[in-house]
């Protein structure tokens, strides 16, 4: 299972979804374990520290101070991870809207992570994108 490459197919195909609740960005120093219980959306390390992206509850119930308070999306189209283009023409897109994200890919789907205050806008954005790729 390889996932979608051609980037018109890919644009014109996503069906983005605007999941429930809202997530923040939670880092740790090098070296400090993840609080007992925690089910992070998604963990990566650097250097510098592990970044975690959580739930706000999660983060409040642990205590993590976090930022960025978002809105998940999620592009269901199987994406291949060596698609060129898709996540360009997405930021660019939202970025001309004068707005932010952090997009992050897993293996089947791309996840976008908006401004918990602007997420339907996002979504209006992603599907205007989505329809004049069809054209």
């Amino acid at each position: 299972m390889t996932g979608e490459t051609d980037l018109r197919t890919l644009l014109a195909s996503m069906t983005p979804e605007l999941l429930d609740g809202a997530y923040v960005f939670a880092t740790l120093a090098p070296h400090v374990p993840q609080p007992e219980g925690l089910e992070p959306v998604m963990v990566f390390r650097e250097r510098e520290g592990t970044t975690l992206i959580v739930t706000e509850e999660a983060a409040r119930t642990t205590g993590l101070e976090a930022s960025f308070r978002c809105r998940m999306i999620t592009l269901n189209i199987h994406s291949s991870l060596e698609a060129v283009g898709f996540l360009a023409a997405i930021t660019a897109r939202l970025a001309a809207a004068g707005m932010g994200v952090n997009p992050v890919s897993g293996f089947y789907h791309d996840h976008l992570f908006v401004p918990a205050g602007r997420a339907e806008e996002a979504m209006a954005v992603l599907r205007e994108l989505s329809m004049d790729s069809a054209s």
